[in-house]
């Protein structure tokens, strides 16, 4: 693989990259002025048909980065016909589904480009009137895609472009079969792109066989958390969590803060709390319907709510504009994912804060974050709320040990639920 890392380089204006003037008449429309790291490390070689992968923060511009010159493209050939998809996204989640979506809308104003997003949850009769019309550029969720697919809807045969966004994401929700599914009904001859906030080992596994020589291109060190926040710990028994997390909440008078709970029964129970505290806060996960996900995010946005509790999957994709607090009330069973969660704020250059409630219990979990992101993690103790089980020591040295208690093997399968890919339901 070829491999290019940015440190600093000096921007270049959007007018360098040879662009159709209707695209970069929408893109001044947006209030673009200079491409960010990745869009203009990425744009030229996906310009040039080179198969990408491209790492990098959330909040960095990915999505332009690959949707302008998939949009340069398109103005280069003829539009899509009955049945037919030129250019497919496939995303993990409804939310970022529809956020990509909105975008290539944006970008593709002054195109009459027909785009389409379809994805689980939601009637499929309206999407697939859509899709049968033909459609130059598909957002897609695999499972809702597979199922138009299935019923005859779309065809393949003349896509020229696949792009995998947050591809971790899709690894994390078990997708990996519908991937290769999707793949197989694809042509060989295309151009295939892959975006993520990381790139695990894993992912980099999956891409040798989807990607062709591939450019690599990574705007922050592998797996590093932006340098914009501020991390911290406050260690606290597990079940005085809710209680801490009210106490900040009133104390510091946060109109607006995410939280990230591990379960969707943990994110309502947490909600039914703070609701009865008088706190506005609404809830979001895989069990709450596509409309009541909608309007909690509109709620929370708008500042109907201060607090909205989720959990991984369903706040992949957010596009939240100036997130100050991230709080993670229990900590990811994969260190990739606190990179992600604590991506939701401090973006596009803004100051942002993450706080984790930790106990004792989740030790074993806090460490492997601490050495992904190379650095242990200030800890906060809070009066008041001093926990009874002390929160050992931290260390990065990989030698560093610590005692575990001996484990029931009902504690030991859990445990061993946190390898990559488990999903025993959708979060």
């Amino acid at each position: 693989m070829m491999n290019e890392t940015l440190q600093n380089d000096p921007p270049v204006n959007f007018t360098d990259f040879g662009l159709d003037d209707a695209i970069l008449e929408a893109v001044v429309a947006q209030g673009y002025v200079c491409p960010t790291p990745i869009q203009a490390k990425a744009i030229p070689p996906i310009l040039a048909g080179n198969d990408v992968m491209g790492a990098a923060q959330t909040g960095t511009g990915k999505t332009a980065g690959f949707m302008l010159p998939i949009l340069h493209r398109l103005t280069k050939g003829a539009r899509a016909q009955e049945k037919q998809v030129k250019v497919l996204v496939l995303t993990p989640t409804r939310e970022l589904a529809a956020q990509v979506g909105a975008n290539a809308v944006s970008y593709a104003e002054h195109l009459f480009l027909n785009i389409a997003v379809v994805f689980g949850g939601v009637n499929i009769n309206p999407q697939k009137r859509k899709v049968s019309r033909g459609v130059d550029i598909l957002v897609a969720t695999p499972g809702r895609l597979l199922d138009l697919y299935q019923q005859k809807t779309i065809t393949f045969a003349n896509l020229e472009v696949l792009v995998l966004d947050e591809a971790d994401c899709m690894l994390d929700m078990g997708f990996i079969k519908d991937i290769r599914k999707i793949i197989s009904l694809l042509p060989k001859q295309r151009q295939t792109l892959m975006f993520s906030a990381t790139f695990s080992d894993d992912i980099r596994r999956l891409a040798q066989g989807l990607v062709k020589a591939p450019i690599e291109i990574s705007v922050t060190p592998r797996n590093s958390t932006v340098q914009a926040i501020e991390q911290s710990v406050y260690p606290v028994d597990k079940k005085r969590k809710p209680e801490l997390l009210k106490h900040l909440i009133t104390k510091h008078k946060w109109t607006q803060a995410l939280v990230f709970c591990r379960t969707k029964h943990g994110a309502d129970k947490l909600t039914r709390y703070l609701q009865k505290n008088n706190i506005r806060t609404v809830a979001i996960h895989g069990n709450k319907s596509q409309s009541a996900r909608t309007k909690a995010l509109a709620a929370f946005k708008q500042g109907h709510v201060a607090i909205l509790v989720a959990t991984d999957i369903a706040a992949r994709g957010l596009d939240i504009n100036q997130l100050p607090q991230v709080v993670n009330i229990d900590l990811p069973n994969v260190p990739e994912d606190y990179v992600h969660r604590i991506g939701r704020t401090g973006r596009a250059g803004a100051v942002g804060n993450s706080i984790s409630l930790v106990c004792a219990e989740e030790f074993e979990l806090l460490i492997p974050i601490e050495r992904l992101i190379k650095q242990i993690l200030p800890r906060k103790i809070i009066e008041n709320f001093v926990p009874a089980l002390e929160l050992p020591e931290s260390s990065l040295d990989r030698r560093f040990a610590f005692k575990k208690k001996k484990k029931s093997n009902k504690s030991k399968n859990f445990l061993g639920r946190k390898q990559r890919g488990y999903r025993s339901k959708p979060l």
